[in-house]
Formats: structure tokens, C-alpha cells, sequence
């Protein structure tokens, strides 16, 4: 028996693994306790690897739809085809006709993200969506305006924090998430034990709320108005410091008459809680010691999601916990994307491009993926009329996923680079499938950038890939000649080589053969203070108040005095998502260790709501929204808050044409068949998916 040990490439954590194996058996998968980041710690995903790698459903060889099905074809074969009809489609119709979605695996895969884009480059072709903008797009927005680059994410710091907040986010379960911190449930306890205290906002008693020490309910889509509110109390009772930020912001003048308009009294009514609650809550975060304020995907995925971002930094700075030990700080990754831009200049974007069919505004090269199926199905220069997919099920994963589907059957030509024929990639002509997990070596180039450590480890594959199999990276290469006409001659190690001689540790000497030295990692310490230094502002100053977000504030105060309307009393109950630990994308659910016992797509009701509607626990009831409806078992729990239900994301494999097999029979029913692609941050473009109004009806 031999062992192998490596990251963790399932969710955000970068779990340390212990892979005892013999020839290509797996014979067991346990957390490594010399890992400098993860400390032993895994969940239950990480099991999964296994299944992953013996699943008998994962593609290995390319496949071509038929009219009588689907037949393999040989790699050249493959290529061949897709440069010649995307190549008809681009000189027929123009350049913007091929469109692109990369799904949220991709920047969980070393070889998606150093060869992905370059291919992408290679088409020319302006129509590009990723997953970002069903989830952490008003991060960027908020990093961009605030701090000058799209990837200044304030991570933290939950190992010296006094006090922290979490609003809209669940990392017991998700162990982080834009906050990679393995073992997240033992680092909030340390925060008890240690004499601190940990707050939960959210609309469900979460996995993360039986831990903290306080737990509010608050209304879906409406923390904006919380964060306001607690504002309104720092600079009204004059607990506001900025700390050796002072001679780095902007607009803190701006901000504090800005708030005036959101008195705790104004508000409580709206979000659900006594305005005493705010007070206290305003209280008790200015005066800790030090605090951190998080806000994760309910908080992203909402009406006003780029003003929640925004808010939230807002309240970490005004109460001197930006950039300080114990309040939220920047990483210094080895392979530093942020720094790098120094030379590049490569800081984000937005707006130099709108959308065709709803003018909405491109950020950093991409447009909102709720407008993806309008572009398609609306006629007219410049209708996308071809597709390639990496990584994806947007079918599953973005808003009214049955539209989505209408637009993919209508398209010419679809390509897709992904492992599973499921509900999005059996649109496609060729899948063009990798390899994955152990056959793949791993340096994760995005979540060491979110870390609350400054940690560096390079993952070798612990499987050779069979003759017939291609990398990811390998895939990207070909298909950028092809386009491109130029030849990249590096391979993946080599890319990785070349930017570690832009390293943020210069004198550490680090290639990847070093990397390989360190199979438990290297660590580089905890986050430290890099303000002004590390800003990207025009004036090397924090923006407080940019104009984009106080203009912002009119659309949120017509919110104010809103009584309810038609749309409220015909679907009376607001619907939210949930995340599981076993769970994250949807491909997950082909994993039978994974899927196995109880039910857990099932709708979530409060008793009251139940009993009201005289619905049994288990009863099959059906959820209708304005864009679709769906059939599915009822958990009734008084978790979740009165006139607030929940389904948990990712699942719908009910759909026929897809090979999948486990995941079929634990099929559930996809909640993005309930969400209205019409339905946006339209600060930002990100999809407004947490708190769809939906009515609740016996079969």
C-alpha cells in the first residue's frame, strides 16, 4: 500500500488528503493532519474522489449526438469538426455568434483556469458568461469601486476576530466560501471559547446559527436596510473610527449623511426585528475589540446584492476592522493575481460593453448569464448562434433553467468540455470530456487568493490518465491552435514555473519541483495589514461612497413604503436556497456516498405556515412561482422563519436524455425551474434568486 497526499478540489475548503491506494485501488481517504491549512480536516465530499474516479457514467473518450444517439469519435475527429462549424458559424454570422459559459468547477481546475482563456481569446468573441453572476458577482463590483481591483476580497480573519457577524452565509457547511477556512465550525467555537462572540442574520437557523452565540431571522432580500441601520447607530452615537485608515478613504462625510435616512426605528418593521436589536447589534460590533462582518451568497444573490457587498465593507472600515489584525485583511498568495496586476494593469472592468437584448453591463468581459437565453432566441446581428460550455449545468444552475433549455435545443451548434452527458451538455454536438480529480495535478490559483492564511501547496496527480484520455489543459491548447493559429508551447507546469518567478515570496526560491517537496503545503503566515499599499484607487484612497452605490439607494428606498402588491398576495411565500455538506454542484449528486439516505430535496416550511395550510410533513405539494412550478416533499421545521420556504440548490435530474444514473434517482427538482431570469441586482447584473415569490398548493 502506498500513500499519496494532495488538496481537496470539491469545494472551497482546499482540504488537506491522506490517499492510501494500491496499484489504482483507493483504499481509504482521510483528512492529513500535517496539512498547514486544513490540519486533518475533511468532510464527507471528499470521499467522493473515489467515485468520481470509478464512476462508470464519467466520459473518457469524446461523443458526437446523432440522429440515431450518441456515438464516440476520436479526439482529431472531434476538433476537426468543431473548427469547422465554428468557424462557418463566426464567418457567417459574425464573430460575437459563438458564446461561451464557464461553470463554477472551473476555478476549482488548474488547467481551466491558466488555458481557458486564452481559447476563449482565440474566438474573439465578446459573449462570455460564467457562473459569477449567479453568485459572487457583487463582491467584484464592491472590491472594484471600493478598492480598485475585482479581486480585493476583505477575507476575515476568524482565527483573531473578537466578534463576528454572518449574514447570508452558512460556512459550517460550506467551510468558507469566498473565506477558505477548513474546519470552520471548530475555528467560530475557539471564538466562544476565547471570551468572543459570534452573531448569525439569516432567514433559516442554519448549520452556522446553532454554533453562534446570537441568531436574528431576518426577512429575505432586505439586509441592506440591517446594514444601513447599524450605520445609522455607529455615526449617530459617534463609535465610528478608521483606525490608521483615515488618511485612505474617501467620502466618509458622503456616507455618514447618507445613513441619516435609516434609523433603527424606520426599519425594524422591514427587516423583521426591534430596532433595539439593531442598536445593540450596531453596539456590540463597533465597541469589540475587533470584529469582522462576512456576507456570502444570500447576501450576493439578491435585489440588492451590490449594495449589501458594499455595505458590508463599509461596516468593517467605519469601525476601524479594514485591513487590521482580527477585523478583514487581503491575502499575499504566492502566485499573486492582485499583485501581478501591478505590471499588467489588468484591474477589472465595467460597463465598456452592453448586453444586446437588455442593455445590461459587462463586467470585466462578461454579461449577466440571466440575459444568456435572450441572446440566443432573440433574432437580429449579433444573436448567438453557437455555444461552448466548460464546466457547467446551466440548465441547473442559472435563473428559469426551462428557458434556458428552450434556448440551447435552438441553437446551431454547442460544444461542450465537461465529464457527465447531463441536463445542459446534452444539448451539445461533441463532448469534449477530461480528466478529473486524482488524474489531475492541482494548484489552486483562485482560493489560496481567499485564505485566511497565506498558504501555497502544488498537488501531483496520483493517477496516470489512460492513452485515450486528454487533460483539460491539453483540450484548451488544441482548441486555441486551431483558432489562435499560434502555438502555446507550455504546459501546465511550465505556466505555473513561469509565474512563480513573479512571486510574492522572491527570496523562497519556488518552482513547482520545489512545490513537490512540500506535499503538506507551505506556509507563509497570517494575513498582515497591506493598506495603502496594496490599493488600486486612482487616488490610492478607500471609496466610501461612490457615486454608483448612493445612487443605488433610490432604487432601495422605494422599498421603504412599498405596500404589498398583486404579485405579493397571489404568491405569498418568499423562497430561499440552502446548501448541504454533502452537496455543492450538481454533478456531485452521481456519487452514491454523496446522495445516500435521507431525502434532501425537500421544501422547508415553518409549522404555522404548514398548519395554515393544512399540509402533513412529507406531503407532496406543488410550488409555483411566475416563471414555472414544481412537485416535491414538504420537511416542515420551525428553522426557517414564517412565510419563508427553502429548497436547496443544484438539484433536477429528472430530465430525460441524460446519462447520469444515480443522480436520476435521487432526481429532486431544480429551483432554478422557480427563478425569473428578469429578476436582477440591477446595480450589478447578478441573479435575484433569494426570495422568488412562490405560492404553496396540495396535489
Amino acid at each position: 500500500m502506498r500513500t499519496h497526499f494532495r488538496t481537496c478540489n470539491l469545494c472551497e475548503a482546499m482540504c488537506g488528503l491522506e490517499i492510501n491506494y494500491q496499484n489504482k485501488t483507493i483504499i481509504s481517504i482521510k483528512g492529513d493532519k500535517n496539512d498547514t491549512l486544513s490540519k486533518g480536516h475533511i468532510c464527507p465530499k471528499a470521499t467522493a474522489l473515489t467515485d468520481l474516479y470509478t464512476d462508470k457514467d464519467r466520459l473518457k473518450t469524446p461523443i458526437k449526438r446523432t440522429e440515431n444517439g450518441w456515438i464516440d469519435i476520436s479526439w482529431e475527429a472531434a476538433f476537426n469538426e468543431i473548427e469547422t462549424e465554428l468557424k462557418r458559424i463566426q464567418k457567417q454570422y459574425g464573430k460575437n455568434a459563438v458564446g461561451s459559459y464557464r461553470g463554477n468547477p472551473t476555478v476549482h481546475n488548474t488547467g481551466l483556469m491558466l488555458f481557458g482563456t486564452p481559447f476563449l481569446q482565440s474566438l474573439g468573441s465578446n459573449q462570455s458568461y460564467t457562473a459569477t453572476s449567479v453568485d459572487q458577482l457583487p463582491h467584484h463590483f464592491a472590491s472594484f469601486f471600493m478598492f480598485g481591483h475585482y479581486l480585493m476580497f476583505p477575507i476575515p480573519d476568524i482565527d483573531r476576530t473578537d466578534f463576528m457577524l454572518i449574514m447570508g452565509g452558512n460556512p459550517a457547511v460550506s467551510n468558507g466560501s469566498i473565506m477558505t477556512a477548513p474546519d470552520f465550525s471548530n475555528r467560530l467555537k475557539a471564538i466562544k471559547n476565547r471570551g468572543g462572540k459570534v452573531v448569525v442574520v439569516d432567514p433559516r437557523f442554519t448549520e452556522t446559527a446553532k454554533i453562534a452565540n446570537n441568531y436574528y431571522p431576518i426577512k429575505p432580500g432586505t439586509d441592506a436596510f440591517l446594514l444601513l441601520a447599524m450605520l445609522h447607530v455607529i455615526f449617530e452615537e459617534k463609535l465610528e473610527t478608521l483606525g490608521h485608515l483615515a488618511a485612505h478613504t474617501n467620502g466618509l462625510e458622503t456616507l455618514r449623511e447618507a445613513v441619516k435616512n435609516y434609523p433603527p426605528e424606520k426599519i425594524a418593521k422591514i427587516i423583521g426585528f426591534s430596532s433595539e436589536e439593531i442598536k445593540q447589534m450596531a453596539r456590540d460590533f463597533a465597541n469589540a475589540k475587533t470584529a469582522v462582518c462576512y456576507g456570502r451568497l444570500g447576501l450576493s444573490t439578491q435585489e440588492f446584492g451590490g449594495l449589501c457587498q458594499w455595505l458590508v465593507n463599509v461596516l468593517n472600515c467605519v469601525t476601524g476592522n479594514l485591513d487590521t489584525e482580527g477585523g478583514a485583511l487581503f491575502t499575499k498568495p504566492i502566485i499573486d493575481i492582485v499583485g501581478m496586476s501591478k505590471m499588467t494593469g489588468k484591474t477589472g472592468s465595467f460597463n465598456k460593453r452592453q448586453s444586446r437584448v437588455h442593455k445590461l453591463p459587462e463586467f470585466t468581459g462578461e454579461f449577466p448569464v440571466a440575459t444568456l437565453s435572450d441572446e440566443i432566441l432573440t433574432p437580429g446581428e449579433g444573436q448567438i448562434k453557437a455555444m461552448i460550455t466548460i464546466a457547467g449545468n446551466p440548465v441547473l444552475s442559472t435563473p428559469n433553467g426551462k428557458h434556458l433549455e428552450e434556448a440551447f435545443a435552438s441553437l446551431e451548434y454547442m460544444v461542450s468540455i465537461d465529464i457527465y452527458l447531463n441536463e445542459t451538455t446534452k444539448y451539445a454536438n461533441i463532448i469534449l470530456p477530461t480528466t478529473t480529480g486524482l488524474e489531475t495535478p492541482l494548484y489552486d490559483l483562485v482560493f489560496h487568493q481567499f485564505a485566511i492564511r497565506n498558504t501555497a501547496k502544488y498537488s501531483e496527480a496520483l493517477f496516470e490518465k489512460s492513452e485515450e484520455q486528454r487533460h483539460d489543459w491539453e483540450i484548451l491548447k488544441e482548441l486555441t491552435k486551431r483558432f489562435s493559429g499560434k502555438e502555446n508551447p507550455l504546459n501546465l507546469e511550465q505556466t505555473l514555473d513561469y509565474m512563480l518567478q513573479f512571486s510574492s515570496y522572491k527570496d523562497s526560491n519556488l518552482s513547482v519541483e520545489e512545490l513537490k517537496k512540500h506535499p503538506h503545503g507551505l506556509d507563509f503566515g497570517a494575513l498582515k495589514p497591506q493598506l495603502p499599499e496594496r490599493l488600486f484607487t486612482a487616488d490610492n484612497k478607500v471609496e466610501l461612497a461612490h457615486p454608483l452605490f448612493l445612487g443605488d439607494l433610490e432604487r432601495l428606498n422605494a422599498k421603504l413604503n412599498e405596500s404589498s402588491s398583486e404579485k405579493t398576495l397571489e404568491f405569498p411565500f418568499s423562497l430561499i436556497g440552502r446548501r448541504h455538506l454533502r452537496s455543492n454542484n450538481s454533478w456531485m449528486h452521481n456519487s452514491e456516498r454523496l446522495v445516500k439516505g435521507k431525502e434532501r430535496c425537500t421544501l422547508l416550511i415553518h409549522p404555522k405556515d404548514a398548519n395554515f395550510l393544512q399540509i402533513e410533513d412529507g406531503q407532496i405539494v406543488k410550488v409555483t412561482s411566475d416563471v414555472g412550478q414544481v412537485q416535491l416533499p414538504i420537511e416542515i421545521t420551525d428553522s426557517i422563519m414564517p412565510g419563508v420556504v427553502s429548497i436547496p440548490h443544484g438539484w433536477g435530474h429528472h430530465r430525460k436524455g441524460t446519462k447520469m444514473e444515480v443522480a436520476q434517482q435521487h432526481a429532486g427538482v431544480s429551483l432554478n425551474d422557480l427563478t425569473n431570469a428578469k429578476n436582477l441586482d440591477f446595480l450589478t447584473g447578478n441573479a435575484d434568486l433569494s426570495g422568488t415569490k412562490v405560492k404553496i398548493e396540495n396535489i
